[in-house]
């Protein structure tokens, strides 16, 4: 599998992941300053010329969630993803599209100060997105309950970037202590030794 990625990316994201899986990777840093994510050659792979992308032998995969979705797939024993008849497949596949449909949204919505009626907006509003998670993690330790798994990475993720990276979301207990459970695994320390490193 071979990973194109950046630095102080969502790349982070797709790094983690694969951490957790155990599966074999390769490293492809694109040289964003330079714009090597316009070349030919990368839009054949992600047509919006961002990072993170993969390749698995014919496979391209672009986008987040995607991504992390498939490598869960590729990786079963590492048990990443609840199966297809899992009480909690649909609470997955929720967090793996939330994310980037809601958690990301709200972020711009904080950022430009943007004034829209919540009916009209695709993620409600940002209070009610911070609800929802605050709410979901109240059970913890994970989304899914005791089960860590992909939607932990895109969930944590984001929310360590809004509250330690941009500081632009309130750290609400629940928050600080899932993002402290999250940045504790080995397996995103090591992604951000990878990051560093780049």
């Amino acid at each position: 599998m071979q990973l194109y990625w950046a630095p102080k990316t969502r790349s982070l994201k797709a790094i983690w992941m694969l951490e957790e899986s155990g599966l074999t990777y390769d490293l492809n840093r694109l040289n964003l300053e330079a714009g090597e994510q316009q070349s030919t050659i990368y839009r054949a792979i992600n047509p919006m010329m961002k990072v993170p992308a993969i390749i698995d032998g014919p496979v391209k995969v672009a986008e987040c969630g995607a991504i992390l979705a498939y490598i869960a797939e590729q990786a079963p024993a590492a048990k990443l993803a609840p199966g297809l008849d899992h009480p909690r497949r649909g609470d997955y596949l929720r967090w793996l599209f939330f994310s980037a449909g809601c958690l990301e949204a709200a972020f711009v919505q904080t950022f430009t100060k943007l004034q829209m009626p919540s009916v009209s907006a695709g993620w409600g509003d940002v209070e009610r997105v911070m609800t929802v998670i605050d709410d979901a993690l109240k059970d913890g330790p994970w989304l899914l309950g005791d089960r860590f798994s992909a939607a932990d990475v895109a969930i944590g993720s984001d929310l360590r970037f809004g509250v330690d990276i941009f500081k632009i979301i309130e750290p609400r207990p629940n928050f600080r202590a899932y993002i402290d459970r999250c940045t504790a695994r080995p397996a995103f320390r090591r992604a951000q030794e990878i990051e560093m490193a780049g």
